[in-house]
């Protein structure tokens, strides 16, 4: 009965978001404001009805439910709880279910949230956010009903993936999802400017914080995944440039883009036309790694669903959303007026460098993801593009952006002072050769990748540059310590937020380098008693033993690792083998240090006797996850800056017009 009451609630929200797409919109475009005043309790109905959904499909998974047959494919009655739970969207019927609730949640945020919104704007932004939960809604209903039963139901399921039966599985999916979903908001307020023929700073003071929030979700969400892969897969490795990989991170840099494209025109009324069209492409971009996900036209550990009428449904949804989105686009931005002028030498010539430098990146993943697919579709063989191809094309284009990264906030606004900049940035570029010079020396000059030197250097050049720029802003040592101080304390915290996001992205950087350069690996039978060495780290194989956890088996063994003849850590990796369904998996041992990880995988026993180990020490690879954890904070702090908050303009005109008439 709860499963029967979950499906009328989804068909319900579906009639709701029919009226919420079409009853506001027309309001807005007769001037109606009952019409227009309908979004907002339409969009917490939708809420509702579909949070009622995913709690029935929930209780569905804790209960083992398995006369619904997605719990009977996904599920088992062995598997710990926290896996019952997560698992409700380790799955595509469920996983499209949490992509319709996050849907409807943004959608009720701007109710919630923009009270001080343009009503017309308002309308036609939730009309629009409702059009896509309707694609969605009648997807699931249609193609992928998550409460259909299973007559008579099976004794227990069949269970879950067990790759994914790991704690990652619980914060992953959500906080992606929450990045690919939460770009709709821009999509959403592109669209209904465009359709109002306006945009202005005031709309991009009201975009940005969804757009930054969206960023921050899917930017932990990519985090998360890849320290997922290197904890979990066993291969001491954390970025393979998977399909599915390259689908979350192709929106990242398009959304990135999107972000600083906003400021410009908040701040100089500039770049409107390409601000909506960058928001169209993110959303687009997450549109189409949902069709890679569920289409069946990849393989892939990522991968949801292989039933081609699924993806023809959402390469329908895609075809519709995204054309009739430029279609619009073709006909409405030139009418835009262009606003303010500037030089190519200006903080706007920087972040429309970024801009270029970002988008271009994209299309090079963009590229590489779909070539092989469109390849085998035309029948011109199997192709085959992986970490070479994006390492040698992706990254030098990555270069550039860096280097305007730690100059382009010390560039003034329309016309910019270049010789001033490089004089603010003398110590920071010193500092970035001497580290570029000593990197190039400790790694014995041409032994080690010539590239190392100039990756550490870019990140010390960032940095630096970064600090030099909040430096200037608070006049740090060119007034008393108590005026920079208070200067500090003013300073908006989208400041300090940009100062931290950019500083984070200099700390990955380095980790990226170090780990990819210089990391160390050794694989080989070992026996009990066997020391093997790896960049200093002594491992000796101490014991090995057999373990039963609550649904797999798994053989343990015990490493002592010692660093300069005192023992450093013992570490327990194991090589798991799920009951159901019957797959091993590797759960690698990791010890943290501040200067990288020392990491043991386990394998198969040997009929000679023994088994086989893979030992690895990845130079500074926490800082990856350090600097993506700045660079959330940096978002977040940026988020909570009173200017970015949706009515922030109206309060703002508002105070202006009381200090007038004062």
């Amino acid at each position: 009965m709860i499963a029967e009451i979950g499906h009328f609630a989804l068909v319900l929200a579906l009639a709701v978001a029919c009226v919420q797409a079409v009853v506001p919109l027309v309001g807005a475009e007769r001037g109606e404001r009952a019409w227009m005043d309908l979004a907002g309790p339409a969009a917490v109905a939708q809420l509702v009805l579909v949070g009622i959904a995913f709690a029935a499909l929930t209780h569905a998974y804790v209960t083992s439910d398995f006369s619904l047959l997605n719990v009977a494919q996904n599920s088992h009655t062995d598997k710990p709880m926290l896996y019952k739970v997560s698992g409700v969207w380790g799955n595509h019927e469920g996983s499209l279910l949490l992509w319709i609730t996050i849907l409807a949640l943004f959608g009720a945020a701007v109710t919630a949230f923009g009270g001080n919104l343009p009503p017309t704007l308002k309308a036609r932004a939730l009309a629009v956010q409702a059009l896509i939960t309707v694609g969605f809604l009648a997807f699931i209903l249609f193609t992928s009903n998550p409460f259909e039963r299973l007559d008579p139901p099976p004794m227990n399921g069949s269970g879950l993936n067990p790759l994914l039966q790991d704690p990652g599985l619980a914060f992953h999916p959500p906080f992606l999802y929450l990045g690919y979903v939460g770009f709709s908001m821009a999509f959403s307020f592109a669209i209904a400017a465009l359709i109002e023929g306006k945009v202005d700073a005031a709309w991009a003071r009201w975009v940005r914080p969804w757009t930054l929030a969206a960023w921050v979700f899917l930017t932990l969400g990519i985090a998360l995944g890849s320290w997922w892969a290197y904890y979990e897969l066993g291969w001491g490795g954390w970025w393979y440039w998977d399909p599915v990989e390259n689908a979350s991170f192709m929106p990242w840099l398009a959304g990135t883009a999107l972000l600083h494209s906003a400021v410009v025109v908040e701040k100089r009324d500039a770049l409107k036309s390409w601000t909506i069209l960058l928001a169209i492409v993110t959303f687009g971009l997450s549109l189409l790694g949902t069709f890679l996900v569920r289409s069946g036209v990849i393989t892939s550990v990522h991968a949801f669903a292989s039933d081609p009428t699924r993806g023809v449904f959402i390469l329908m949804l895609l075809v519709v959303a995204i054309g009739g989105s430029f279609m619009l686009y073709a006909v409405r931005a030139p009418a835009l007026k262009t606003g303010g002028l500037f030089a190519p030498i200006s903080r706007e010539g920087a972040l429309l460098l970024n801009n270029v430098l970002m988008a271009t990146g994209a299309g090079t993943v963009l590229l590489g993801t779909l070539y092989p697919l469109f390849a085998d579709a035309l029948s011109l063989g199997k192709v085959s593009v992986g970490p070479p191809f994006f390492n040698s094309v992706f990254v030098p284009l990555m270069v550039p952006m860096v280097l305007a990264m730690g100059m382009g906030p010390l560039v003034s606004w329309k016309r910019g002072d270049l010789a001033g900049a490089l004089a603010r940035v003398k110590l920071a570029m010193a500092a970035a050769l001497a580290a570029a010079i000593a990197t190039w020396v400790m790694q014995g000059g041409s032994a080690g990748p010539w590239w190392a030197a100039g990756g550490i250097g870019l990140a010390v050049w960032l940095l630096l540059g970064t600090l030099t720029e909040i430096a200037e802003r608070v006049r740090l040592f060119r007034a008393p310590l108590g005026d920079s101080m208070r200067r500090a304390a003013n300073l908006p915290r989208a400041a300090w937020g940009m100062t931290l996001a950019h500083g984070g992205l200099a700390v990955l950087i380095a980790g990226m380098t170090a780990s990819s350069a210089w990391k160390a690996e050794s694989v080989q039978t070992m026996t009990i008693g066997e020391t093997v060495t790896v960049a200093g780290y002594a491992f000796t194989l101490k014991a090995v033993r057999d373990v039963d956890g609550p649904n797999y088996l798994a053989t343990e063994g015990t490493f002592e690792v010692a660093k300069d003849g005192k023992v450093f850590a013992l570490v327990t990796p194991e090589k798991r083998t799920y009951r159901q369904p019957p797959r091993p998996t590797t759960e690698a041992a990791i010890v943290g240090t501040f200067l990288g990880d020392v990491y043991a995988v386990i394998g198969d026993a040997v009929p000679e006797g023994g088994w086989v180990t893979r030992l690895y020490f990845n130079p500074l690879v926490p800082w990856m996850w350090v600097g993506c954890l700045i660079m959330v904070a940096g978002g977040l702090v940026s988020l909570s800056d009173r200017r970015h908050r949706i009515g922030a303009p109206t309060r703002a005109r508002a105070a202006a017009a009381q200090a007038a008439k004062a």
